[in-house]
């Protein structure tokens, strides 16, 4: 497993924009893939994004629509998840994950940061 530490949440106006980092520790990171995770109150953790470790596979969530843009940096050992458009509905906690391979179900990663809340006012 690896640690995984997320940070760059914040409380943002509707159609504002936010870039949250995952930074992680150890070198198995690189060969893993990072996923971008979100739940809200009330509702199931769903998947926003994910990368492959290479960097040269990703998948995003229908609901993504474009807005966002899932990226890693092997050298730093971090994946970021650039957040434009933003609006009201996407208000959730994100959480960073790493796992064997690209996967929708979360119960395919292993290793999960702790969470950094997103706030889009109206």
């Amino acid at each position: 497993q690896v640690q995984l530490v997320e940070s760059g949440g914040g409380l943002v106006q509707a159609g504002g924009s936010l870039r949250l980092s995952c930074a992680a520790s150890g070198r198995a990171f690189g060969n893993l893939a990072a996923a971008w995770f979100r739940q809200a109150p009330g509702k199931e953790r769903e998947l926003v994004a994910v990368i492959s470790g290479s960097g040269d596979g990703t998948y995003y969530a229908d609901f993504v629509q474009g807005r966002f843009t899932i990226s890693r940096d092997r050298a730093k050992n971090t994946a970021d998840l650039q957040l434009n458009r933003l609006n009201p509905e996407d208000t959730a906690t994100y959480y960073c994950a790493a796992g064997a391979a690209m996967a929708r179900r979360s119960s395919a990663y292993t290793s999960w940061g702790q969470g950094t809340q997103v706030t889009v006012s109206s």
